[in-house]
């Protein structure tokens, strides 16, 4: 019997995307389960800590223009239909536990940069998400740790 039946994969599309992408890989061939994909995009207002005067519409058009590609991407390369696949704005780490929760997901899987010091006193998305996940979650460690 499989551990785990609905694994989600919260990707960021850094450099080290593919390490984590390899480790939900090979949790859904040692459970045979269902993959999703989940990527977000965080409203500008908020990435950059206030408002800005402009008129910022194109930009995050782009932003999930290029965020739907490369999450397509990812699901071509893992076989994850694209009704699996979850492009969703607003804050990550909430964004992630709505979507696992809405799918029943039993397993997160994500990368953790390993922050310290003042970073980690301010939180990341992979602690929030550790710590409020009504599932298991994996944190893969990705980057550098300094």
């Amino acid at each position: 019997m499989a551990l785990y039946t609905h694994i989600l994969l919260a990707a960021d599309f850094h450099e080290e995307t593919n390490k984590v992408i390899e480790r939900a890989q090979a949790m859904r061939d040692a459970n045979q389960c269902k993959l999703s994909i989940v990527h977000v995009i965080e409203p500008i207002g908020v990435a950059y800590g206030g408002e800005f005067p402009l008129d910022l519409g194109d930009l995050h058009r782009e932003l999930e223009k290029q965020g739907r590609e490369k999450l397509n991407e990812i699901g071509k390369t893992l076989n994850v239909p694209a009704t699996q696949q979850f492009l969703e704005v607003g804050i990550t780490e909430r964004e992630v536990l709505r979507v696992a929760k809405e799918q029943g997901v039993d397993l997160i899987v994500l990368g953790s940069h390993g922050r310290h010091g003042l970073a980690l006193l301010l939180g990341s998305t992979a602690n929030g998400v550790l710590h409020h996940a009504q599932c298991d979650v994996l944190a893969v460690r990705v980057g550098k740790i300094k």
